[in-house]
């Protein structure tokens, strides 16, 4: 999958891009199906909130042959590969729940400014792709963005490890308040298959989900090989050490597991 012209102009302006439907229902019906298994698990990747509910299972492309194909879907690498103008290697992967009336917040954050700091990672030559495994709504707690904010570099950020469950390098409100201001806070939202892409040093954030619905979506940080990270304090399953450049997979790689699903159903 190649972006055009004047999708490249408007991640590199705006900092990240939407793209809506880019996958079917069905496809993201049978990731959701094996995202719940997941999360049922009691594996030590899978992070939950102070309720018990899933926040985050990591690394599930290396024990999930859904995940497996998914990781190295064209629909997702090859639009990375092609802002960074180079082979890349998985980074991290996680599927993040923001369950119904439980999903906490994620508060203001540049990912960069993590894999940096946590990571040593050299430069901002790594970047999110994302799936929506539900419909992402007004409601039930989506991504928050502020547009152009990847272009000032990374921001001083203090450790949070009380909010939540997950640390976090985050952002102060002063500095928020006057990006905010700048660029505004958008909210991308649409249906299941729907896919997001945005730059490492985007700030962002997600609001809690007090609504009845959950908001399940898979990202992929995706990193180029030549950039790969220095230092190794988190776990190997949070930030991965096999530099291996992601050889692309066929596009109708989910299709026969989808047919799989219907045939049992």
């Amino acid at each position: 999958m190649k972006l055009s012209n004047e999708q490249l102009r408007e991640f590199r302006d705006e900092g990240y891009l939407f793209l809506p439907e880019c996958f079917s229902r069905d496809e993201a019906a049978m990731l959701l199906d094996e995202a719940q298994a997941i999360y049922a698990t009691e594996r030590e990747e899978v992070w939950r909130e102070e309720t018990g509910v899933a926040r985050t299972a990591f690394a599930a492309h290396t024990y999930s042959e859904p995940y497996r194909r998914l990781g190295a879907h064209p629909r997702l690498i090859e639009p990375v590969m092609q802002i960074l103008e180079e082979e890349v290697y998985m980074h991290q992967f996680k599927i993040n729940a923001k369950a119904a009336f439980d999903g906490a917040v994620w508060q203001w954050h540049q990912d960069y400014g993590t894999w940096a700091r946590d990571d040593g990672m050299p430069e901002p030559r790594a970047m999110n792709i994302a799936l929506f495994l539900e419909d992402v709504t007004a409601a039930n707690g989506p991504l928050l963005f502020i547009p152009k904010s990847h272009k000032t570099g990374v921001f001083e950020a203090g450790h949070d490890l009380e909010t939540t469950s997950y640390p976090l390098w985050t952002l102060d409100r002063a500095t928020v308040t006057q990006l905010a201001n700048e660029g505004g806070i958008v909210a991308p939202m649409g249906p299941a298959g729907s896919m997001l892409m945005f730059h490492g040093n985007l700030v962002h954030a997600s609001p809690p989900n007090i609504s009845p619905f959950n908001r399940t979506i898979v990202y992929l940080s995706l990193c180029a090989v030549s950039n790969q990270i220095r230092q190794f304090k988190r776990a190997e399953w949070i930030a991965h050490r096999d530099f291996t450049p992601i050889e692309p997979l066929a596009d109708d790689c989910l299709e026969e597991l989808v047919a799989a699903r219907e045939k049992v159903a």
